[in-house]
């Protein structure tokens, strides 16, 4: 398995996985750009109705002007503030989208004799998403009494954290690299049949998500160690 993530992180330096690095991060920024477009406009507008409130309190002159330069700082210091906080997990949310790339450059550098991927048909890539959000909720939801249970103890916190997200993330990304080469009823059956490798192997997905900064790259790491683990447990299911 570490192995396996070792390959991974050895192909960041792949002109695939830093395309859809970069491509992440400028649609991050034009998504910022039109937030911070919107916001501006938005703060024109309210900046005109805290003027007529002023007004009518009798605020007026030098007042007036300090509290409307005044909230407008503050707005754009707490814009700023939330932008940095969340820009990270926005450029993660935009390489889930540029995944199949990832998996496709592994593939191309370890796995040159597979044939291509089969397309996912769209009623089955809903299905599969929709049955993954049950999935998601359901789990916390079972989960929820032991995260408050355990809130202030660690290191039973953290076990249940790892935990949790070990066996949703392990599910996810195994299945959405797995359903590029077999049908999904196939990789659920495949999973199941090695719960353990892929749980383990989203415990290890999961750590790296917790990492300030390696989590930006995590879903790229994720994408290509978990090519790694199904070629491996695909073979090993095959030879009995």
């Amino acid at each position: 398995m570490f192995a396996a993530l070792s390959k991974s992180i050895a192909q960041l330096t792949d002109p695939a996985f830093r395309g859809v690095v970069w491509r992440a991060v400028l649609a991050s920024l034009a998504v910022f750009v039109l937030l911070w477009l919107g916001a501006w406009l938005g703060l024109s507008w309210v900046e005109g109705l805290l003027e007529d409130w002023l007004a009518g309190q009798d605020v007026e002159g030098f007042w007036a002007q300090a509290l409307t330069w005044l909230f407008g700082a503050l707005f754009w210091a707490s814009l700023l503030i939330v932008s940095f906080l969340f820009f990270p997990a926005v450029v993660s949310i935009v390489i889930t989208f540029l995944l199949d790339d990832i998996a496709e450059a592994v593939e191309r550098r370890h796995y040159p004799g597979l044939p291509a991927a089969r397309d996912q048909p769209i009623a089955e890539m809903l299905l599969d998403s929709i049955g993954f959000i049950a999935i998601t909720i359901s789990v916390n939801l079972l989960a929820l009494p032991l995260y408050l249970l355990f809130l202030f103890i660690p290191p039973l916190n953290f076990f249940v954290f790892y935990g949790v997200n070990g066996y949703l993330l392990g599910r996810e990304y195994f299945e959405l690299v797995a359903v590029r080469r077999m049908l999904s009823k196939e990789a659920r059956r495949l999973r199941r049949r090695f719960r353990g490798k892929t749980f383990m192997a989203g415990v290890v997905i999961a750590v790296m998500l917790s990492i300030p900064l390696v989590n930006l790259l995590t879903p790229i790491i994720a994408t290509g160690f978990m090519v790694h683990v199904f070629e491996s447990l695909r073979r090993k299911a095959e030879a009995g």
